[in-house]
């Protein structure tokens, strides 16, 4: 099959070139300029992904990862083609987050509202007159600049909003802070019905150990398939939405992050795309081929996913100047070589997902480089029948990567063990 995969920031990372594994002919497109070489010597790279539409045809297949696309995933459809990821309404309910939440509160689901600002001035203004403790958000990727308030005063949000005003910054929201165990649920959806297990999931968003530090998109995550349709979680927060994704004709994965109380639920926001990096754990669980199951989505079929049972860790191996990449360039990671510790494995490749990363030939023999990214260099999974074996299988894995000065999370899924594990068994949610 031909696949022509459209990406703004390589969200779906090697996916690419794990559908080009299965067979198919593959070419990418990455609109992020700082993605210019990302996969390069894995995939066929395009400049212009509309001038493949001839190429992929309407027997091929379209893969979108990212929010942007919406309108254009609508009008490819109705011109008759293949496509996966998504929907102008999809698109919507993640970039305008008071839409989103007004959806969800029509749904019955309990929301603390989230307020958008132009500028951090008229932010500034709003705390100085309703004192609280908030979090910060700019309304796109850039989640390094997200901040999450410590003072019921909100001062410490003022001086974050001072400075974001000093360098320019714009389009900000504002939430009051939420308390809980913050829990992500997802499921993929063909347009017409859920398709595949539910997606049960625990982001770690601080880039150091006991969430401390500056967010960033995502330094790791615990996740596991529940197959069970009665599931609390699934059925207070995703299944709801059920009749508004059909209306929006929604083809594409779907995820509520919620903070989860013994009583209620708070919803946060939707991820109206494929997820980083729960998609590369995902593909480990996965024993049905992507090409096929994506495929089915974009058809608006039903598909038995074959799957792995246990729990998934996956780990973000980064490199200076992350999180900060593209707003700092002091330092720059380029063209460092990568070399493995032992040698890898066949198994061990596997859960080796790169991103920012070239395959090269040099001195005879292919070899793997750092590129110039967003900042996201590669992600290690490990899955086992409990948390600790899955977690000893990815860390494992990670102390084989050696490129200078790489830093990583040595703590994913141990706040479930510690903590939330217990506490939403014991408010009935698990």
């Amino acid at each position: 099959m031909r696949i022509l995969f459209v990406s703004g920031e390589l969200i779906a990372g090697d996916l690419p070139w794990r559908l080009k594994e299965e067979g198919n002919e593959v070419k990418l497109y990455v609109g992020h300029p700082l993605q210019a070489e990302c996969q390069n010597g894995f995939v066929e790279r395009v400049a212009n992904w509309r001038q493949e539409l001839g190429w992929v045809g309407k027997d091929g297949l379209i893969v979108f990862d990212d929010v942007g696309y919406g309108q254009e995933q609508d009008n490819l459809r109705e011109e008759g083609y293949r496509v996966f990821g998504g929907s102008a309404g999809g698109d919507r309910l993640e970039q305008d987050r008071e839409y989103g939440q007004k959806v969800l509160r029509s749904v019955g689901l309990n929301v603390e509202p989230t307020l958008n600002f132009a500028t951090p001035r008229e932010a500034i203004e709003h705390i100085r007159n309703h004192k609280a403790a908030y979090v910060v958000k700019q309304n796109n990727h850039q989640s390094a600049l997200n901040y999450v308030g410590e003072l019921e005063t909100g001062e410490d949000v003022l001086s974050m909003l001072k400075k974001y005003e000093s360098v320019g910054v714009s389009d900000i929201s504002l939430q009051k802070k939420l308390r809980g165990v913050e829990v992500g649920v997802a499921r993929y959806f063909n347009g017409n019905d859920w398709v595949g297990p539910i997606e049960i999931s625990f982001e770690h968003k601080d880039l150091f150990n006991d969430d401390i530090g500056p967010k960033t998109g995502e330094m790791g995550t615990l996740a596991w398939y529940d197959a069970n349709e009665d599931n609390p979680l699934f059925k207070k927060i995703i299944e709801p939405l059920k009749k508004y994704l059909q209306d929006i004709r929604f083809k594409g994965d779907i995820s509520v992050n919620s903070f989860v109380h013994e009583h209620r639920v708070s919803p946060i926001e939707f991820t109206a795309r494929i997820g980083c990096p729960i998609i590369h754990l995902q593909g480990d669980f996965n024993i049905s081929p992507w090409g096929e199951f994506l495929a089915a989505i974009a058809d608006g079929k039903r598909y038995d996913l074959q799957y792995k049972k246990g729990y998934g860790i996956v780990l973000t191996l980064a490199l200076p100047p992350f999180p900060y990449e593209g707003i700092s360039n002091e330092f720059s990671s380029d063209d460092l070589e990568i070399f493995f510790r032992d040698g890898l494995s066949a198994e061990e490749r596997k859960r080796i997902h790169f991103e920012g990363v070239k395959l090269d030939m040099r001195d005879g023999r292919e070899r793997y480089f750092v590129t110039k990214s967003i900042g996201y260099t590669m992600f290690v999974t490990g899955i086992g029948e409990k948390v600790e074996s899955a977690q000893e299988s990815a860390y494992s894995l990670a102390r084989k990567v050696i490129i200078p000065k790489i830093f990583y999370r040595t703590d994913i899924g141990s706040r479930f063990l510690r903590n939330d594990h217990e506490q939403l068994k014991q408010w009935g949610w698990l």
